[in-house]
């Protein structure tokens, strides 16, 4: 089934969304016209935040300048009124035009083609280099079939063969970088200890190297919603992302695997790079959000 009964089932939604609830008719007469109930029932499930490390759902709730349902997204050059070689949509609130729902994390814009009633509208895929596909299916269904694996998509990235999708809700987290000595055991026995020892965890995808073993294991804790990235290349490091509230369990859990691991921290960080002195709920009030409360990622291949 397509649509909110088929992407409930596909997709687990947070516990406690993002940015989920508020004012429907005022959103609506700031905007100007009725949003599809596909689209209400998607941020009323998962509010505001990311499908796989790609497609970041908006909602037009909350206060962050990254967030919010508009007419357009980032910066146009020309006029869409005019130029319609490079826009060949009008843009909301002209009759028909494009409003933006969401984005990705290639800065492409999703949108909805507002032609007709609101139930009917169609997504247009509007990619960063000025390309236009459309999708005749609202916005639920297409996240749907995105996740599944089922859009046939000329601009929109694949998602990894084998891993079961996810939603990330972009809510505020601490991210950490521990360099660690290596080691005597292997790469993949390493990693095997650190997930044994902070499971359950389910994956995020891994980059590898043509030349190399260099590269990178994406991970995340079920039950704690810790983000994790285990760098295989050098330095040897993990990275993760976490709510505030939970740095003296991170902590504990972190530096028993590490130890598991035949490893030894030799400096903890920010996700920038500045050390730490110590790492404790006193250091840890310094909290690091990222450009959109997504965890931070150093490979071009996301």
């Amino acid at each position: 089934m397509t649509g909110p009964a088929g992407l409930a089932r596909l997709v687990t939604p947070p516990t406690a969304p993002i940015d989920a609830h508020g004012d429907w008719t005022a959103a609506e007469t700031a905007l100007g016209a009725r949003l599809p109930d596909d689209y209400k029932w998607l941020v009323g499930t998962y509010g505001w935040g990311e499908f796989c490390d790609f497609l970041y759902l908006r909602t037009p709730f909350g206060t962050s300048e990254y967030n919010g349902v508009q007419w357009q997204s980032g910066h146009l050059t020309g006029s869409p009124a005019r130029d319609r070689e490079r826009y060949p949509y009008p843009l909301h609130p002209a009759p028909g035009g494009l409003l933006v729902w969401g984005t990705t994390m290639d800065a492409d814009r999703l949108c909805w083609l507002t032609d007709g009633p609101s139930e009917a509208w169609h997504v247009v895929v509007w990619s960063s280099e000025g390309r236009y596909e459309t999708h005749p299916i609202g916005a639920a269904g297409f996240i749907e079939r995105w996740a599944g694996g089922h859009v046939s998509s000329r601009l929109l990235a694949d998602m990894e063969p084998d891993l079961a999708p996810w939603f990330n809700a972009f809510r505020p987290r601490i991210h950490r970088c521990l360099r660690l000595s290596e080691g005597l055991l292997s790469h993949p026995e390493r990693l095997r200890l650190l997930r044994e020892a902070l499971a359950p965890t389910t994956d995020r995808g891994t980059w590898r190297s043509e030349h190399d073993e260099m590269g990178q294991d994406h991970f995340a804790t079920i039950d704690t919603d810790w983000l994790l990235t285990y760098d295989a290349s050098r330095p040897h490091q993990i990275r993760i992302g976490y709510p505030p509230e939970d740095t003296e369990q991170v902590r504990l859990r972190l530096l028993a695997a590490v130890h598991l691991m035949g490893c030894h921290v030799l400096q903890v960080t920010t996700a920038t790079g500045t050390p730490l002195p110590t790492w404790d709920a006193a250091t840890d009030d310094e909290q690091e959000f990222g450009a959109a409360g997504t965890p931070h990622r150093e490979h071009s291949a996301g």
